[in-house]
């Protein structure tokens, strides 16, 4: 056997179930005591020993990271965990805790009071919340995501999260819930929630968050995926920063152009902001008040901004959208540990040495109802019964289609590590070592009681 090794080898070990599984590349016969002939190291020369250890090891390097990468031969799965890492690294050990303050201002659900409810556009309705006794809410970073509970919207609750759009420190939370003609939650809370009612709502959590530097940042948006960004820019406001702040936002037309008299207003208070909106109708009038550009944001277009290659992206909305918009702004030379997203609903799955990633829309697990406790995917929108078929949360998970973050499946490599919004859960095996506060790993626990969990 010969491998044409572009970077690494054809032949790429990888944990799954129990056992080690082979990515093929080209199919043919192979025997034990055939010989295998290197053709060719790429320009990394990162061994297979090299990319395993960066994965399950301590110590990572992060000029390894990113050598890894930009390692094409690599499949998404493994790709996006290095991203991840890239990420989420403070140290290089593994993906770092949240920053000081980023961690839960309170345990599992409270009750929130709705006072305001305020119309962006004809789809998009903003909800403001405060604390039932009137005092202020434990202060949210700009970028993060609160969790909420609708009784309102079906039996049992459904539970969905949303990027608070409001300034940083404010005394109330602000969420801009876009209506989806199908969607339980977003049409209670556009058309069935009245102020004066409540929500049950998990803590502010998330780091998709501000990076505290002097650097220029690149706030990117599409649809109601401005909210998390605008938090941001709330925040670069309020600080008077004197940051290179461009504001790049596509919408379809200026009646679906959620929050555009408020970020030109913010804007406009800064001595370096720059602001470009993409109307992609082909009939949109463009706006008179913010630099406007028909269609949208491609290569060609952003390559005319000169935008600064040294800055901190920060990318929200539709999965596609973000894809396109990180390769873009890595073609233009935006380092790829500087680009960081958020994305709507279901986080994309981490599953190293895999290379099919299309999956069914989640559903319940095959075979009878369960009837033990209850275990509610938060992202992806689903309520389960735990039966006690599978032998772990991750395994319920992937019976559900549900899109799961893995690579040891054995408690060592906090890959899998998952926000626990709401109960407790028990562990066989034990892990290495525990998770952080309010986090669980997923591979190798069973729900102790009704759970929420971040997936």
């Amino acid at each position: 056997m010969r491998l044409d090794e572009p970077e690494m080898p054809a032949l790429l070990v990888a944990h799954h179930r129990p056992g080690f599984y082979l990515r093929v590349i080209t199919e043919g016969h192979v025997r034990a005591g055939d010989e295998i002939v290197r053709t060719r190291v790429g320009r990394h020369a990162l061994s297979v020993a090299d990319v395993d250890a960066l994965l399950y090891l301590p110590g990572r390097d992060l000029e390894r990271l990113r050598a890894a990468v930009d390692v094409p031969a690599l499949s998404p799965g493994w790709q996006q965990s290095f991203r991840e890492l890239l990420d989420g690294t403070a140290n290089g050990t593994r993906p770092a805790a949240p920053p000081v303050g980023v961690e839960p201002g309170w345990p599992g659900f409270r009750r929130l009071r709705v006072t305001e409810l305020v119309p962006e556009t004809a789809t998009v309705t903003s909800v403001y919340l405060a604390a039932e006794d009137g005092r202020a809410l434990p202060a949210a970073l700009a970028g993060q995501y609160i969790t909420v509970r609708a009784a309102g919207a079906g039996d049992p609750a459904p539970v969905r999260s949303y990027s608070l759009s409001s300034t940083p420190g404010s005394d109330t939370y602000r969420i801009s819930v876009k209506h989806e003609p199908h969607g339980l939650v977003s049409t209670y809370l556009n058309t069935g929630l009245r102020p004066g009612r409540t929500l049950d709502v998990a803590a502010p959590r998330g780091q998709f968050v501000l990076t505290d530097d002097a650097g220029p940042v690149l706030l990117v948006s599409a649809g109601v995926g401005a909210t998390p960004v605008l938090a941001m820019l709330h925040q670069l406001a309020a600080a008077k920063t004197s940051r290179d702040v461009w504001w790049l936002h596509a919408a379809r037309d200026a009646s679906q152009h959620a929050f555009a008299a408020e970020a030109h207003q913010l804007l406009q208070s800064l001595p370096s902001a720059h602001e470009r909106i993409f109307y992609t109708a082909p009939d949109a009038e463009l706006p008179l008040s913010s630099p406007g550009i028909q269609g949208r944001p491609t290569l060609a277009v952003l390559a005319d901004l000169d935008l600064p290659a040294d800055a901190d992206a920060y990318l929200c909305g539709p999965a596609p959208f973000m894809d396109d918009m990180r390769d873009i702004l890595v073609a233009l030379g935006v380092a790829p540990d500087r680009v960081h997203t958020e994305l709507f609903g279901a986080l994309p799955p981490i599953n190293p040495g895999l290379t099919d990633t299309d999956r069914p829309a989640a559903h319940q697990p095959p075979g009878p109802p369960g009837t033990g406790p209850q275990v509610t995917f938060a992202r992806t929108g689903l309520i389960v019964r735990w039966s006690g078929r599978d032998r772990s949360l991750l395994e319920l998970a992937d019976a559900c289609d549900v899109p799961t973050r893995w690579s040891c499946r054995t408690g060592v490599c906090h890959t899998c590590v998952t926000p626990i919004l709401a109960g407790d859960v028990d562990y066989a095996p034990d892990p290495l070592e525990p998770p952080g506060q309010g986090e669980v790993l997923v591979c190798c626990s069973q729900p102790d009681g009704d759970v929420v969990l971040d997936l």
